[in-house]
């Protein structure tokens, strides 16, 4: 639900130079240059976000897929491919995923579609207190 344009919760799949609508951010100068991944939540495994950034890397290098130029502009109207903003569509691209398949292999991307799904059907059947006062 982070996921809303203006937010500075970045939407769009883009990256960009000290701009925070991109869900990477290059910042720093000379020596201290480094990049942000602004997608992953606090409730993310750091080894698994770490590891699926690097297979991701290895992927565009090893298959040489051109680095699109930088969003210097409002990354939310720049017509960019946008991040999943449910469970739901995640684990869709997660499930139809070569790279996830290649990097993590077919069992373990099972196992954690089987916990989406198990964490979707929990969702979808919790009756909210918004749902009662209807």
């Amino acid at each position: 639900k982070r996921f809303q344009p203006g937010s500075f919760a970045p939407t769009a799949v883009a990256w960009g130079v000290d701009n925070r609508t991109c869900a990477l951010r290059v910042v720093g100068h000379g020596p201290s240059t480094r990049f942000e991944n602004r997608l992953p939540g606090g409730d993310v495994n750091p080894h698994l976000a770490v590891a699926g950034l690097v297979a991701a890397g290895l992927y565009g290098v090893e298959h040489r897929l051109p680095l699109p130029e930088a969003c210097t502009g409002n990354a939310y109207t720049g017509g960019y491919d946008q991040v999943p903003t449910t469970l739901r569509e995640a684990a869709e691209l997660w499930e139809a995923s070569p790279i996830a398949k290649e990097a993590f292999g077919e069992e373990v991307v099972a196992h954690y579609l089987n916990m989406a799904r198990v964490e979707l059907a929990a969702y979808d059947s919790a009756v909210t207190d918004w749902e009662l006062r209807r």
